[in-house]
């Protein structure tokens, strides 16, 4: 069977996905526009790579939809000179978007196999300013903090308290809080030792297990 015109099926995702609703950052509809989402996803599942839906991704993980991973992209407001650290690399969907538009994206997954996968997926890519590492994303990366932006693709019960002191002064920190049937997407704001919590949307996504985070894992 031939291949769907993966670039016309990006471009109309662009256009009527995400800037048709509230997606008005030119940056981040570039960095979508940009980003191959079909070489994230599954082969079987490559002709539905652009609607707008999270997809299973293997170890009882998703791709977030297109417009999640957008509005989570603009409400970090990622500066092209700084350091980003994700939580939760997934398929490195994305990671990429935000390696289009940070000097520097750090990046922990807790599942070895989504890991190395991903690693060798930007790396095919050309994506270099990425590292991706295997670790507790509720206990953030204190290595190569402090951090610019971070973004958390799993949802957590509370705020985990080292995601915010990785915050440098100005810094974001977007995550999805909540329990495993309703979840808010927050934007955090850190301006000296104050944190401004901002609410956005209902959203569902996968939990965040760990030391700060949920701890009842049964998916290992």
């Amino acid at each position: 069977m031939p291949q769907p015109d993966f670039e016309a099926l990006r471009e109309r995702m662009v256009r009527d996905q995400l800037a048709a609703r509230d997606i008005t950052d030119p940056r981040v509809l570039e960095a979508m526009r940009r980003v191959p989402r079909h070489r994230f996803v599954p082969p079987h599942l490559r002709a539905h790579a652009y609607e707008d839906n999270p997809l299973p991704i293997g170890c009882n993980q998703t791709i977030s939809q297109p417009y999640v991973v957008a509005l989570m992209t603009q409400l970090l407001d990622v500066r092209s000179h700084e350091t980003i650290l994700e939580i939760g690399t997934g398929s490195g969907y994305q990671t990429a978007v935000l390696c289009e538009l940070a000097q520097m994206v750090y990046s922990l997954e807790r599942h070895q196999s989504l890991a190395d996968e991903a690693r060798r997926r930007l790396s095919d890519l050309g994506y270099y300013n990425v590292e991706v590492f295997v670790g507790d994303g509720s206990q953030g990366f204190p290595d190569m903090a402090p951090f610019n932006g971070i973004l958390a693709a799993a949802a957590a019960p509370a705020i985990p308290g080292p995601l915010q002191t990785q915050l440098a002064d100005g810094g974001r920190l977007v995550i999805p809080i909540g329990d495993a049937k309703q979840q808010t997407l927050q934007r955090v704001r850190r301006t000296g030792d104050t944190w401004q919590i901002e609410q956005s949307i209902p959203v569902m996504f996968v939990p965040l297990f760990g030391r700060y985070g949920f701890k009842d894992d049964d998916n290992e």
